[in-house]
């Protein structure tokens, strides 16, 4: 069945490819607009051996990569921390809500005048497009914790930290290793809406550049190049949730 699926995907890409190919070269699509997957190649092979492709790759990636890893650290440890104290949890609580409901792209002018243009920028961008989802994931899982089992360990004479490690941190994992797919996808928007709006490197500054000279086939060479990034990134994730839960 696995098998099966792999392979059909494969067919449905390949056809989606060729059905492309061939809506422009009957001229149903024009290729100013929609460029050609053949076009395509030949620009990205430009664009790797004489432009900065590669390079800018690996840019939008480490910022993504670093931002995602952040994040869900830091937003794993806010979400737990909130079942050390439920005061320090219900004071905490609106206003964690309350800042997830801000669009944080909209920060991203700031975020560019505070740190400049380059590296750090794009990091703290995708940071924060993860850390409060993370948090939130956590704090879910807190508050799903039998508590029933809590009181049977406090009774049996285990210290707080030992609940913590014990049943806190395993039992809260679920909930944050499901935000992971979802907080790789937010921290490459992060990355890239941090390159719009102003940056040296990265896909995101080169699809804005190629789109400000009118050359629509570098923008779909961009916009290619970001959806295999995408999908790589989604996948390891995914590899990453079946090393994660394994044994669970």
């Amino acid at each position: 069945m696995k098998q099966a699926t792999i392979v059909g995907q494969v067919i449905l890409g390949v056809g989606i490819i060729v059905l492309w190919e061939l809506l422009t070269r009957f001229g149903i699509l024009d290729t100013y607009y929609w460029s050609s997957p053949i076009i395509i190649v030949q620009t990205t092979w430009i664009a790797l051996t004489e432009g900065t492709l590669l390079f800018d790759i690996v840019y939008t990636s480490g910022s993504t990569i670093i931002g995602f890893i952040l994040g869900t650290i830091i937003g794993a440890c806010i979400g737990l921390s909130f079942w050390w104290s439920p005061l320090y949890s219900r004071i905490s609580e609106p206003y964690l809500v309350a800042f997830n409901s801000i669009p944080k792209l909209a920060l991203a002018p700031v975020l560019v005048i505070l740190l400049g243009i380059g590296f750090g920028s794009k990091v703290m961008l995708a940071f924060l497009m993860v850390v409060i989802v993370t948090a939130l994931a956590a704090f879910s899982g807190v508050k799903a914790i039998d508590y029933d089992l809590e009181n049977l360990l406090f009774s049996l004479g285990a210290k707080k930290h030992q609940v913590f490690t014990k049943v806190v941190i395993p039992s809260s994992m679920p909930w944050i290793i499901s935000s992971l797919k979802i907080n790789i996808a937010l921290a490459l928007a992060g990355a890239i809406v941090g390159e719009f709006i102003a940056s040296r490197h990265g896909v995101g500054r080169m699809i804005l550049y190629a789109g400000q000279i009118m050359d629509t086939n570098l923008v779909w060479v961009g916009v290619v190049a970001l959806s295999i990034l995408s999908t790589l990134m989604y996948v390891a994730t995914v590899y990453l949730e079946k090393l994660l839960t394994r044994g669970n």
